[in-house]
């Protein structure tokens, strides 16, 4: 994905802003609690300034070596900086630095390496594969007390990737169980909600909203 337009990006995060404000006041809730993140996995690094033009501060990526080269290539712009692909033990030394989140924390392997090079500051997310899907990223909701006691770095909340599914509404009873997990472990934030199912993850009561084809399209 390259040439993105400025203004398509900034006229489509204007509609996401007013479909989110739209979903937070069917759920009760306040839109001023739900961040919206720029998954950037496909934008070219010449191409994030569309994104600050836009007002959109938060990106995230899902390498660390094309997150590396992204932040060092915007480091004016004020962007935050998350990551949100699945997180190699081998790379946390080199992720932790450039980022203010991580949002997919789920092996033993990848906590041994954030007690390792993790400071009081680092803050996590950990991924629940809530769908039990055979093969995907993510702690089991079982699991997941046991997998935060083990955690030596600070767990602010959760993450989740529901099956993909055309209705958007079929992701409404993951997000859920997510929302419910985290309140039973004492987390606020929730990382959940796609391009295609947020305004759903919204009412469900989703705090980090990861976003892109519907921004850049």
């Amino acid at each position: 994905m390259a040439g993105v337009d400025p203004a398509r990006v900034h006229a489509n995060a204007d509609r996401v802003r007013a479909e989110i404000a739209a979903a937070a006041q069917r759920a009760g809730r306040d839109p001023a609690d739900v961040e919206l993140l720029a998954a950037v996995k496909y934008l070219p690094a010449e191409d994030l300034g569309a994104l600050a033009a836009a007002g959109i501060r938060i990106l995230g990526e899902n390498r660390a070596q094309e997150l590396q080269a992204k932040a060092e290539a915007w480091p004016e712009a004020g962007f935050r900086w998350h990551f949100i692909g699945q997180l190699q033990s081998r790379k946390v030394k080199q992720v932790l630095p450039l980022v203010e989140l991580i949002h997919s924390v789920a092996s033993d392997s990848a906590l041994a390496q954030l007690g390792r090079h993790g400071t009081p500051e680092t803050e996590v997310l950990v991924e629940v594969n809530v769908a039990g899907e055979e093969g995907k990223a993510g702690v089991a909701p079982g699991e997941l007390a046991s997998f935060l006691e083990r955690c030596p770095v600070r767990v602010t909340g959760l993450m989740t990737m529901p099956p993909f599914a055309a209705d958007p509404d079929a992701s409404r009873p993951h997000f859920a169980a997510l929302r419910k997990l985290a309140a039973e472990h004492g987390l606020t934030r929730l990382s959940m909600g796609t391009s295609q199912d947020y305004a759903v993850a919204v009412e469900e009561g989703a705090t980090i909203l990861r976003l892109g084809s519907v921004l850049f399209g």
